[in-house]
């Protein structure tokens, strides 16, 4: 090869390493675990945070692709004579408000047998918002760390 056309195929190679490495820019990740999860069927961190919140109580079923997590009965020690039993459901795989619903069931000892009783108010509201802010905690740590 002459010297004339190794310095073209010097310059040719560099302008090309060159438009590789900042010709374009590249568009920042989304983070799609925040938003979207593969490994289970539900949003990772209000799974997480759901099974946090109720850690307290007996778990009875749990289901991981389908969103569902329901607690045996439990009775505070400084109120044995009520009982809460609660379910979780994760609707979606995106961490928003409306992606969890939380019920609940009380029971209330009267006599020999347990007898269904209302649940007091905000109960289920606050238990919403505990694994919201949990799993909106659990999301920015995750950036953190």
């Amino acid at each position: 090869m002459s010297q004339s056309a190794l310095r073209i195929a010097g310059i040719v190679l560099l302008a090309v390493s060159l438009a590789a490495c900042g010709g374009r820019k590249e568009r920042p990740k989304v983070d799609l675990a925040a938003s979207q999860v593969t490994t289970i069927g539900v949003n990772a961190y209000l799974w997480r945070a759901a099974l946090e919140t109720l850690g307290f109580m007996p778990i009875a079923e749990t289901d991981s692709n389908g969103g569902v997590i329901v607690t045996d009965w439990y009775a505070n020690p400084q109120s044995p004579n009520e009982r809460v039993k609660v379910s979780v459901m994760i609707l979606d795989k995106d961490l928003r408000a409306d992606a969890v619903k939380v019920s609940a069931q009380r029971q209330e000892l009267q006599g020999a047998g347990w007898v269904d009783a209302p649940v007091r108010a905000g109960t289920v509201q606050k238990l919403e918002e505990t694994i919201l802010a949990k799993a909106r905690d659990l999301r920015r740590a995750a950036f953190v760390g």
